[in-house]
């Protein structure tokens, strides 16, 4: 697929006609785009804070038509299942949404479009060129937190159903537009619409991969280590064991651990350059300025290779940690427990030449003019539900996009133009059409 060769696919049947009249759809409906993403924007929808968001998007969908199922999630209904991470707060009032098509008769392949309204936190806002949730269009980008990671995968979906509507058309099979939250730290808004029965023949998900299709994705881990030391006063420091020192002498260990199952590479991320990574992301320890520090909790983000259960790398990593206690004696006297939260998440690979990506290629080809090459990702994402327990196989492939999870986010304005085009082909293809009201 990536060297440029193409096989038949449902792509090759699409009028060129239709082709056409596809892509300038899309382009009537740009400016409705930008203004569905800059409205995302502005509705501050870190996790806790999606209910703006949400209500937003479930009048959309309701614009278009789709049959909308707003819901929270059931944690008890999730909790059992394999797929779910210890979840941070409550559900209570966070919904997901979801904007059904079903046709009176179905004559095409089935399709989820999914995507996650919640957003990491901005920061430091007076970094920002200009504030983080007032969205601004400048050279051909849209700047604002969320707005690549991944409001504007949101829009080109729900805008490629709109282009297919402008001309008349419905997919012909079931479709499932999915606006979900919490896939920042636990996906569990994407495990819930998996329990709750959402299936297809394929699903997509429209994060900022800069137009390349994902292959793999690496399994994610979210833990916490808390150190125990023995306090003292500074008047007599040698009789205390710092917990913050010691804390960051097990982080020595954990980079080696790191190291370890980066010399050791999955054949799927061979030529990626460093695909395992281990970050301490936050600390916190110490009692008092002038006392030894008794305690210290350091957070860390570890990532595995797919093919490993997530509960068999958590193993390793608390066997590492038993032994740097056991043997390194800068550390003695020193406990540490460990506590699993957030991520417990395994990764997946998909064939490059399995049918859904064969045609998703052909579709950005038509737009394009190349093959979209593929990516083995370091992250993970909820792909990882539909490819794993959803007997629906799942990639990932979206707009352009820019200092994602940092300062200054922006997403192209073009590549969101071709994604919607991209998508609204793929489900022409994919689904099939029947003129709007037809069976």
């Amino acid at each position: 697929m990536a060297d440029g060769t193409s096989l038949a696919t449902e792509f090759d049947a699409l009028d060129a006609a239709l082709r056409t009249a596809i892509g300038a759809a899309v382009d009537g409906l740009q400016d409705d785009a930008i203004a569905l993403l800059s409205a995302l924007v502005r509705e501050d929808s870190q996790m806790g804070q999606e209910a703006g968001a949400q209500v937003l998007m479930a009048e959309t969908f309701a614009g278009l038509g789709l049959e909308v199922d707003a819901f929270e999630i059931d944690e008890a209904a999730i909790r059992t299942h394999p797929g779910y991470s210890p979840s941070l707060i409550s559900y209570a009032g966070r919904r997901n949404v979801v904007g059904c098509h079903r046709p009176a008769q179905t004559t095409g392949k089935s399709l989820i479009l999914n995507g996650h309204i919640d957003v990491v936190p901005p920061g430091d806002a007076s970094r920002w060129t200009h504030p983080p949730f007032e969205p601004v269009v400048r050279d051909g980008r849209l700047y604002g937190r969320g707005s690549g990671d991944m409001k504007a995968g949101i829009v080109a979906y729900t805008l490629a159903f709109k282009a297919l509507q402008s001309l008349g058309y419905a997919p012909a099979a079931p479709v499932f537009l999915q606006s979900v939250v919490e896939e920042e730290c636990t996906g569990n808004g994407a495990l819930a619409c998996l329990v709750r029965g959402y299936r297809a023949d394929a699903a997509i998900i429209p994060e900022p991969f800069a137009q390349t299709l994902m292959t793999a994705q690496i399994g994610v881990l979210w833990c916490s280590i808390t150190v125990t030391g023995l306090a003292a006063h500074m008047i007599d420091r040698t009789k205390g064991t710092s917990a913050i020192d010691a804390a960051l002498l097990l982080a020595e260990h954990m980079k080696t651990l790191e190291a370890e199952w980066n010399a050791a590479p999955h054949p799927a991320y061979a030529d990626v350059p460093h695909p395992i990574n281990f970050n301490l992301g936050r600390i916190e320890g110490g009692e008092w300025t002038s006392s030894v520090p008794e305690t210290c909790t350091t957070h860390w983000r570890l990532s595995f290779y797919p093919g490993m259960t997530a509960a068999e790398a958590s193993a390793t990593v608390e066997q590492r940690i038993r032994k740097a206690l056991e043997t390194d004696p800068r550390l003695a006297g020193c406990a540490a427990t460990v506590t699993w939260q957030g991520f417990q998440a395994p990764g997946f690979e998909i064939a490059a030449n399995h049918p859904m990506l064969r045609l998703l290629d052909d579709a950005h080809r038509s737009v394009a003019g190349r093959p979209a090459g593929t990516i083995a990702c370091t992250c993970t994402t909820d792909a990882r539900f539909f490819n794993l327990y959803g007997d629906t196989p799942a990639t990932c492939y979206g707009p352009e996009a820019t200092a994602i999870h940092t300062i200054d986010e922006s997403v192209s304005l073009q590549s969101l133009r071709d994604v919607t085009a991209v998508l609204a082909l793929f489900m022409a293809a994919w689904c099939g059409l029947s003129r709007q009201g037809g069976a």
